[in-house]
């Protein structure tokens, strides 16, 4: 809900000579009062902006409230003392949700290739130079409702493409917030695109590109009343590339296609006259070939959530929410010269369920205070069944492996405006964790039994906090400091299930403990007129953090794996004493007449601390975490339209594969690119190019020295349809 104020007077200056005067009142407003101010003369004060903005931009008439049907609860008044940055959305070179968040410096995946090729197990998130392995050290969330896998704590991506969102917001640091225990090294904000009144919209994009690649997208927004609806649908399918770099490949690469599907729905209806319930359901099914037999693999999943928002004198929020996930994976074994495979591994299914509810409650304070009091619960409950040791094209074991994990936390946030230019925000939470029916079972098919191992259930409290502020410092100049505390609780996946790579063997761990961060910031963001800075210096310590910890060569027998042959290590899912990340990231953005310009540069000196018995590892660099990453792109849209062209560069410097950091990863400079043209009021054509310059990006590299690459060059053509 959105309402003008006693500061509707400056929605009054129009005109070149208002934006004139305004200038020196505007040096010393607050952010929100200059925003509010060009709101109604920005196509003066900003000569870049779009005119597809036009709606959003007009000023509200004073005394009249407008309903925008299906947001959330507004941003809290503590976000401006801590680091945190909006990603555009479909905006740039890039059309997948996840290259898009490739822009944010110091976030990254734990492989460089995106859900098209990659294992959807390897997709977890992170930043800040953290490390770990594919569980996401950063909380991704939808509405609120956390994303991340309930056994694996991966993030399915193809998931995301059928929504319409609005808004994503990347949140840096690890805190005591609302957010809960899973955001330790932050967290990715998604917020649905709202219904406004009177919309009734119709919208498509079909896009054909390399490789016989098809990327569709359809769906329509219906105003109903004062509540809407939206309904999504998209599918995506290609024949993929060979993974493998020429030179190394054999007779038993092949390309590695993909297809992907899914379908969305979301109800928003208002209760009463300040009451309005907002309704989510999504479904989706993912299937990948790694570029060889006996590669294939499958994820699907469907959610629901159910939220309730009040947005009278005591606000709140009540939300409840269900997660389904099946996973199947098989994995083969190449012959040296990659010209045969045979069957190792058949990972027939992986279900778990994750459920949760959240509360939260701001109390009246008048505007120059913010209360946040809440309460939230998750639980996952999941197992992996596998059969193994193939002999003859035929399995002789099977595996299950699982258990179910609880957290339950309450939390308080305050932020006080202590002075017009001075903002102090401080939280704390407690959070109840258990883990319960742990077990691990391995059996000959028609034989005796092997392992059957029920792990003891364990339980504890973490108390975590964070504290900030921001100083206006006036000339447009925020100053702003922030400490916190945050924690994680080991997956299902890392806790309970032994796994192979190759000839590589890893063992899980029952008796891993949670993560713990500790961490500080200071940083500023400046802004005038149409150019804004944001840079940030940070340095985190992540005790107990998780990690695959090689422990030995083979051949041999080893706990928890069986024998590896000489080709392969023998590693087990460990605590390190810690991991030590300290870095600067700096956004910059400009706009120039028609064109934007927006600069990000993150550097990260992270390095390993071990614990007793993690021989050769202390000091070096975590796996997977690159010193430098460095995004640039620049768009052209002429006479506001969205005819135009952007570029987006990409530099990720280079990293090293494994623990022992002998395996490197080479540095990589993707570049890609997007025309459009609106040919109608109703269509726009464009034409795509990824990685125009079919840059080698390598993503993973065995212990032979055998390197798989990310998306080679792919160039699309593609039109929009939008029907009002």
């Amino acid at each position: 809900m959105m309402s003008v104020t006693a500061k509707g007077a400056w929605l009054g200056w129009t005109g070149l000579a208002g934006c004139l005067l305004a200038t020196p009142a505007l040096a010393q407003a607050s952010r929100e009062q200059r925003e509010e101010t060009c709101a109604g003369i920005e196509d003066i004060c900003n000569p870049g902006y779009r005119a597809d903005d036009a709606d959003d931009m007009l000023p509200e008439p004073v005394g009249i409230e407008i309903v925008v049907a299906g947001q959330a609860l507004p941003e809290p008044m503590g976000d401006k003392a801590y680091s945190h940055i909006d990603v555009p959305i479909g905006a740039g070179a890039g059309e997948r949700l996840e290259n898009s968040l490739r822009n944010v410096p110091g976030l990254q995946q734990f492989r460089r290739s995106d859900a098209r090729s990659a294992n959807p197990t390897s997709q977890g998130v992170t930043l800040r130079g953290l490390g770990g392995n594919a569980s996401s050290r950063a909380l991704l969330l939808l509405d609120g409702v956390p994303q991340s896998d309930p056994f694996g704590g991966w993030i399915s991506w193809p998931g995301y493409d059928v929504l319409n969102l609005g808004r994503m917001t990347v949140r840096r640091g690890g805190g005591a917030g609302a957010e809960g225990p899973g955001a330790l090294a932050g967290s990715i904000d998604m917020s649905s695109a709202p219904v406004r009144p009177g919309q009734h919209l119709v919208f498509g994009d079909v896009a054909y590109g390399s490789r016989n690649s098809l990327d569709v997208l359809i769906g329509t927004k219906q105003a109903l009343g004062q509540g809407g609806l939206t309904l999504t649908g998209s599918y995506a399918r290609g024949d993929g590339f060979v993974p493998i770099l020429r030179g190394q490949r054999g007779m038993a690469d092949r390309r590695a296609g993909y297809e992907q599907a899914a379908l969305a729905a979301r109800m928003v209806a208002p209760i009463s006259g300040t009451v309005e319930l907002q309704g989510n359901i999504r479904a989706f099914t993912d299937r990948r070939d790694r570029g060889f037999d006996f590669s294939d693999n499958r994820n699907q999943g469907a959610d629901a959530s159910i939220r309730l928002v009040g947005r009278g004198k005591w606000q709140w929020s009540a939300l409840a929410y269900l997660q389904q996930r099946d996973y199947r994976n098989s994995f083969g074994s190449l012959a040296n010269d990659r010209n045969s495979v045979s069957q190792v591994l058949d990972q027939y299914s992986v279900p778990s369920t994750g459920l949760g509810a959240q509360f939260e409650l701001r109390p009246p304070l008048g505007e120059a205070a913010e209360l946040r009091l809440g309460m939230d619960w998750r639980r996952t409950v999941g197992e992996n069944r596998e059969a193994y040791l193939f002999q003859n094209g035929v399995a002789q074991r099977l595996r299950e492996a699982g258990g179910t994990g609880e957290t339950l936390g309450a939390f308080a946030e305050l932020s006080w405006q202590a002075a017009y230019n001075l903002l102090i925000t401080g939280g704390a939470r407690a959070d109840h964790w258990s883990l319960d029916r742990g077990r691990l079972f391995e059996t000959n098919i028609g034989g005796p039994d092997i392992t059957d191992l029920s792990f003891a259930d364990r339980s504890g409290w973490e108390g975590t906090g964070r504290i900030g502020l921001a100083w206006d410092a006036g000339s447009l100049l925020t100053l702003r400091a922030a400490g916190y505390l945050g924690w994680r609780l080991p997956t299902l996946n890392e806790l309970y299930r032994p796994f192979r790579v190759g000839a590589d063997a890893t063992a899980a761990n029952a008796a891993l403990s949670p993560e713990r961060l500790k961490g500080a910031e200071i940083g500023l963001d400046y802004e005038i007129y149409t150019i804004r800075l944001k840079a940030t210096a940070f340095w985190n310590r992540l005790d107990n953090a998780i990690a695959n910890v090689t422990l030995a060569q083979g051949p041999g027998n080893f706990p928890g794996v069986g024998f590896v042959s000489a080709a392969g290590s023998y590693s087990q899912r460990q605590n390190l004493d810690a991991v030590v990340a300290k870095g600067i990231e700096i956004d910059a953005a400009a706009d120039i007449g028609a064109i934007g310009l927006q600069i990000g540069y993150g550097y990260v000196d992270s390095k390993v601390h071990a614990a007793p018995g993690q021989p050769g590892i202390d000091g070096l660099r975590p796996a997977q975490v690159p010193r430098h990453f460095a995004t640039v792109a620049a768009d052209w849209f002429p006479n506001g339209g969205d005819s135009g062209l952007a570029l987006t560069g990409r530099y990720v410097s280079g990293q090293f594969e494994d623990d022992l950091n002998v395996q490197r990863l080479d540095d990589a400079f993707t570049l890609d690119a997007r025309a459009a043209y609106r040919i109608s009021d109703a269509m726009l054509i464009e034409l795509r190019a990824e990685n125009i310059f079919d840059a080698r990006v390598e993503a993973a590299i065995s212990g032979t020295g055998v390197v798989e690459r990310a998306m080679p060059r792919t160039i699309w053509v593609g039109v929009k349809v939008d029907l009002d």
